[in-house]
């Protein structure tokens, strides 16, 4: 198999694992005033990703410097065509990063409630965001010979990348839910299957329309299946939690959420960047490429210490595995 297409699936992997894992925290932080009764329930939802929402973010930063690496072009073009997405995403992600590690320095409950509205805003607005930029990847930018992005950004608030957008932050609501139902016990526990239960409702019909329009509009014949997977997931995800198997509920939510990714990667594929104004001016994974011999040199770094990385986020799933209850919550803030 060619260099540029492993790197392709590579980074179609990094991407697929940060949606998947950084989606159930996007989750719980959007949810965190709708599913809590108080400070105390506040806390139990922060305390259920506060070890893993750092190791997640791993997964971007990675997705990102392999992109800059294996396809400068690519990496190049698209960060200028979404110049000010990306810098709300990043202001998003480092104002919750802070919010997190300062909502408990002072015992003060004002100060407390301005800190979960930036939890709550730089949760819900890179979810949203993720998905109008991926919708927007998969439909093309507007794009010269020289591949200088011209779309600006009302272009981009166009009615499929909407559709994206509000069907990433709904899914990852819903797997934020689930996620709370396995990892917590307690009223939070109740109320986030009942969340889930409900929330599927409204997010079935946006993925069953995203997956659609996706579909028709750039994907290929074994693309099919994957969609139907991604629906029929989330359908046994949202069955499955009414039951009371968070476990398996929070397996398929997951499922749903990375065949998502695979359609999105599988449609634009061999394309990395389409051009809406002329087909020719689009970035591929041949004309995006580095060369050869850095793509075999990061071959060679990703084989050494991507397994690392693997493991060692795996060990601390594996270590934080047990559910947070009230009983958990100390006194002191």
């Amino acid at each position: 198999m060619d260099l540029t297409v492993i790197w392709f699936l590579a980074i179609a992997v990094l991407w697929t694992g940060y949606l998947v894992l950084e989606g159930f925290d996007f989750g719980v932080g959007a949810l965190l005033p709708v599913l809590s009764k108080d400070d105390t329930d506040r806390r139990v939802m922060i305390n259920s990703i506060g070890p893993v929402w750092d190791g997640n973010e791993v997964w971007l930063i990675t997705a990102v410097g392999a992109t800059f690496a294996a396809f400068p072009a690519w990496y190049a073009s698209m960060l200028s065509g979404f110049y000010l997405p990306m810098l709300l995403i990043l202001l998003a992600l480092i104002g919750r990063g802070v919010a997190f590690e300062y909502r408990g320095k002072v015992d003060s409950a004002a100060w407390r409630r301005r800190w979960d509205v930036v939890i709550v805003a730089g949760s819900a607005l890179p979810a949203c965001l993720w998905g109008l930029l991926f919708a927007n990847l998969v439909r093309g930018l507007e794009m010269g010979p020289d591949h200088v992005v011209t779309t600006n950004v009302v272009e981009l608030f166009n009615g499929y990348a909407v559709l994206g957008g509000v069907l990433t932050l709904g899914l990852f609501l819903l797997h934020g839910a689930v996620f709370l139902a396995l990892k917590t016990d307690g009223p939070v526990r109740m109320r986030a299957r009942s969340f889930a239960a409900w929330a599927a409702l409204v997010v079935l019909p946006l993925l069953v329309a995203f997956a659609g329009w996706t579909q028709a509009r750039s994907g290929e014949p074994w693309t099919l299946p994957v969609a139907v997977v991604s629906v029929v997931a989330l359908a046994l995800g949202a069955g499955l939690v009414r039951r009371g198997r968070e476990g398996w509920a929070f397996t398929a939510t997951a499922v749903a959420v990375g065949m998502l990714a695979v359609l999105v990667f599988g449609s634009l594929f061999p394309d990395v960047l389409p051009s809406t104004t002329d087909p020719a001016n689009s970035l591929t994974i041949d004309n995006a490429a580095s060369a050869p011999y850095t793509l075999t040199v990061l071959t060679w770094v990703a084989a050494v210490f991507l397994p690392l990385v693997l493991a060692y986020q795996a060990w601390s799933y594996w270590v934080f595995r047990k559910r947070v209850t009230r009983a958990h919550i100390s006194p002191a803030h």
